[in-house]
């Protein structure tokens, strides 16, 4: 039976977390390491960020050699906290300067991160990640403990490899660079969850496919409503109350991070907004027609929203009912554990 070596290698927790970019998710997660008891430090471009972290007793540095010099002296899992069009810069120092440590990220898309990072040839050092979490604002002055708290966090793992399966190459060579991504991909799922993520795994396509849907299209719905209500002049905004507020709440995000997010995704976006284009001209003939009516869109959309609710809660905090699948990480098979998993939406927690 193979040996589960992901727990052996992980038994001493100690190693620092190494965070390149403090906004909203990046400083936030150093917040929470650190009230955790574990070691972490960061970078970040602005020298303003990093002297108010310092302020508040922070490890940050504006000088990303020595930061990452010094993750690669401390093994430190390596995160990185910056939108998808600034990882290029960060992907070419590391490969320069840290090139053994393993590393993991928080964008909101997952496909074109794995190509990117293979394009710099450290695709056997990464795990992609991607926190369900956030606010509409931006910056480490809006950072703050507990943001991850109850919230999912995705970890792909399509550089998965089997430890000396049967399709798999036996090598000692193979074995090492398997176990060592394997280590990496148990620091991110132990690292999600000391900051009191739930974890769900799934492949880098299978997530973008999913978050157009219920994250990229709701900014994209989010803008079109905030645009329609303003064009009603100062009397529709002076009685929009809690339905428009809620509704254009994420129109409130930083427009370059709206970009980054939307543009990044836009084949499955593109899908999901179809989709949702069908379903509003549908609901304009509906309503010029006065044989036809809106009881169809109605209802179904509730039944949608009630399945959400059935498994999610009802609003953020409430207790999920998300299905729960305990891994392996090593053992034989494990990867088919992890399909199955992501099939079902579940969330996995990780033993012996």
């Amino acid at each position: 039976m193979t040996e589960n070596l992901a727990f052996k290698t992980f038994a001493d927790n100690s190693r620092p977390v190494c965070i390149l970019g403090l906004g909203l998710i990046g400083g936030s997660l150093m917040r929470d390491i650190a009230a955790a008891g574990r070691s972490v430090y960061g970078w970040n471009r602005s020298t303003k960020t990093v002297e108010a972290a310092q302020a508040e007793g922070f490890d940050v540095s504006a000088d990303l050699t020595e930061t990452l010099r010094r993750a690669e002296s401390d093994d430190a899992l390596v995160v990185l906290g910056v939108p998808v069009p600034a990882l290029g810069f960060l992907l070419e120092a590391i490969a320069q300067h840290a090139p053994s440590v393993c590393f993991t990220d928080v964008t909101s898309v997952k496909a074109e991160v794995h190509d990117l990072v293979d394009q710099y040839g450290l695709t056997e050092r990464f795990i992609g990640g991607h926190p369900m979490a956030g606010t509409a604002d931006s910056g480490w002055a809006v950072t703050t403990e507990g943001l991850f708290t109850g919230a999912v966090w995705v970890v792909t793992y399509d550089n998965a490899m089997e430890l000396g399966g049967p399709e798999g190459d036996k090598s000692p060579e193979r074995a090492a660079v398997a176990r060592r991504w394997l280590e990496g991909w148990v620091r991110v799922v132990k690292m999600a969850q000391l900051v009191g993520a739930d974890v769900v795994a799934c492949r880098a396509k299978k997530h973008d496919s999913a978050v157009a849907r219920i994250s990229h299209l709701p900014h994209i719905l989010a803008e079109a409503l905030a645009i329609a209500g303003d064009n009603g002049g100062p009397l529709a905004l002076s009685l929009a109350a809690s339905s428009f507020r809620d509704g254009t709440r994420v129109a409130g995000t930083a427009p370059d991070l709206v970009r980054a997010m939307c543009e990044n995704n836009r084949e499955a976006l593109v899908e999901a907004l179809d989709e949702s284009i069908a379903l509003l001209m549908k609901a304009r003939r509906d309503l010029v027609s006065d044989e036809h009516d809106l009881k169809a869109l109605a209802k179904e959309g509730f039944a949608a929203r009630s399945r959400f609710e059935a498994r999610a809660g009802r609003t953020k905090g409430d207790h999920t009912n998300r299905p729960i699948i305990r891994v392996n990480p090593g053992a034989p098979g494990w990867i088919n554990q992890l399909r199955s998993a992501a099939s079902m939406g579940a969330q996995i927690n990780i033993g012996e």
